[in-house]
């Protein structure tokens, strides 16, 4: 099967973009720390959107509309699942009252950290799925090849999707974060602060260098976006299990649009109010595909097809009967 790999071009692209806007927004557009707009976050926003969507239409041009259904499925998934996991940045920020003018130096570190992540589980991932075929045997009338780490990734989302219809990430408000994983390991390794220092990640007292809280609310959301790809990781291998490229890709875009999405929406979060059950919806549709791949196959279109209505039923809804909490 055509795998992006086979396409330097597409890759060389993907690569100079990704490159390219990062040394941008590091380098020229925040080299000083600022309150983020509504104007600004919706520019980036959509710039963001925007070059995804140009880089599926290369896909689509280079390698045809099965590649570009991949591409855009995996896409949405992450983007939805991203959203909801904004719940849980404004709580953190919010915990530890971080201002404005640093949260967007936090989420670029976290982006950055995302992206090695990633790399990692979707590659080594991709590996170790070769590897997990059983033997091909009949059943119920069929000859399939069952991948029985596709059917426990599957029975994963099932069981997440069940989780988040009856959950959500207000559940937490009430969470202590101080006693979080990445909070205890900045504690473990070094003397922390009660002061933060601008946007420093580490301060000077009395001639001792110590960590500012700002580490320990990067160190949080780096172990958020692990915990958080524990969903989002398993549903994309269901669209495209044979290509890590294009799963890698689609993440990666997804992922850095987060940040501009997060200023964009920290305002609006009325608007997603009923996303989580949304998501359970699609979570539980990716583990059923996952599960019944040996003996029914879903198109990609048909995933982006339910992906895409459940989103935007998600939203209208949302907006019409908002829950106020």
């Amino acid at each position: 099967m055509d795998s992006l790999i086979n396409h330097p071009v597409i890759i060389t692209v993907f690569t100079i973009v990704i490159i390219a806007m990062l040394l941008l927004d590091l380098g020229v557009l925040n080299k000083k720390s600022h309150a983020i707009s509504n104007k600004e976050a919706a520019f980036w926003s959509v710039l963001w959107i925007s070059l995804a969507m140009g880089f599926s239409a290369i896909i689509y041009k280079y390698m045809g509309f099965e590649k570009f259904a991949q591409f855009q499925g995996a896409y949405w998934i992450e983007k939805a699942l991203s959203v909801d996991n904004l719940f849980v940045f404004i709580l953190v920020f919010g915990y530890f009252n971080v201002a404005k003018e640093s949260q967007h130096k936090v989420l670029f570190w976290g982006v950055l950290g995302a992206l090695i992540f990633r790399a990692i589980f979707i590659f080594s991932g991709v590996w170790i799925l070769n590897y997990t075929y059983l033997p091909e045997m009949t059943l119920f009338g069929y000859d399939v090849k069952i991948n029985y780490l596709l059917t426990i990734f599957g029975i994963i989302l099932i069981v997440a999707g069940f989780k988040s219809w009856f959950s959500h990430s207000e559940d937490d408000g009430d969470k202590d974060f101080s006693k979080s994983p990445g909070s205890k390991l900045v504690h473990k390794f070094f003397k922390v602060s009660t002061k933060f220092d601008g946007d420093k990640f580490f301060t000077i007292e009395n001639g001792v260098k110590m960590a500012t809280p700002l580490l320990v609310v990067v160190t949080i959301i780096e172990f958020t976006d692990l915990l958080f790809a524990v969903d989002s990781i398993p549903a994309i291998f269901a669209i495209a299990p044979d290509d890590p490229f294009i799963l890698y890709t689609s993440n990666i875009f997804a992922i850095l649009g987060l940040r501009s999405l997060y200023f964009l929406l920290a305002n609006f979060m009325y608007m997603f109010s009923r996303l989580h059950y949304g998501l359970a919806l699609i979570l539980g549709f990716i583990g059923v595909k996952m599960i019944i791949a040996p003996f029914i196959h879903i198109s990609s279109l048909t995933s982006l097809l339910v992906v895409g209505s459940v989103l935007v039923i998600s939203v209208i809804w949302s907006l019409l009967f908002p829950i106020k909490k």
